[in-house]
């Protein structure tokens, strides 16, 4: 059975929207794009290269895919996190009509909780779920998160999309690992005390 696996860039109030470039995500006149590029490193990349590395495959909503698909599909596979992306498989959460043109890319339909924990059935490691604002706080509403592995970026930007809102499930984590990178940024890794549904 697999795991899901929130892998997620936040600022201390709690913003994740458009943390590497300023024009990724303008969405409610976002003004303050590419907040994490100034505070990378080499601790903190290699904390996302074993993310997506050791994953099974990828769980997106359509907004987070379309920018990851636009940035990493086409580019050189020589780094092991780009060849992993673009070689794993990509399952995408959307109403809305999608174009799947990023390889091993697949949509998930139907009942949201049914279609999601059917997924985990017949996955057999961790599905990383990056950026996805909407679909972290459905997977948090129906207590599907198995971990959480969060890199918390030494800045306020005072508006924004966030990770959570007020419709999740009480669920409790144990810290499993802490790390500060050089530049202030803090990688935690939270695991489910008990297995999520």
């Amino acid at each position: 059975m697999g795991r899901i696996v929130v892998v997620n860039f936040i600022s201390i109030d709690g913003v994740i929207q458009s943390p590497l470039s300023p024009g990724e995500d303008r969405e409610g006149g976002f003004e303050h794009g590419g907040w994490v590029p100034p505070y990378s490193d080499d601790t903190v990349n290699a904390f996302m290269q074993n993310a997506t590395v050791g994953a099974a495959g990828m769980l997106l909503g359509r907004r987070s895919y379309e920018i990851l698909r636009d940035a990493w599909s086409t580019v050189d596979e020589s780094e092991p996190a780009i060849a992993a992306m673009n070689d794993m498989p990509k399952y995408v959460v959307a109403s809305a009509p999608v174009d799947l043109a990023w390889r091993n890319s697949h949509l998930v339909g139907g009942d949201f909780a049914h279609a999601i924990a059917d997924l985990k059935d017949r996955t057999d490691g961790d599905l990383v779920v990056f950026g996805a604002g909407a679909l972290i706080r459905g997977l948090a509403e129906h207590d599907l998160v198995d971990e959480y592995r969060l890199l918390l970026f030494p800045v306020i930007l005072g508006a924004g999309k966030r990770m959570f809102d007020d419709h999740g499930r009480m669920a409790t984590f144990t810290l499993t690992d802490s790390t500060v990178a050089p530049k202030g940024v803090v990688l935690l890794t939270y695991t489910r005390d008990t297995p999520a549904r």
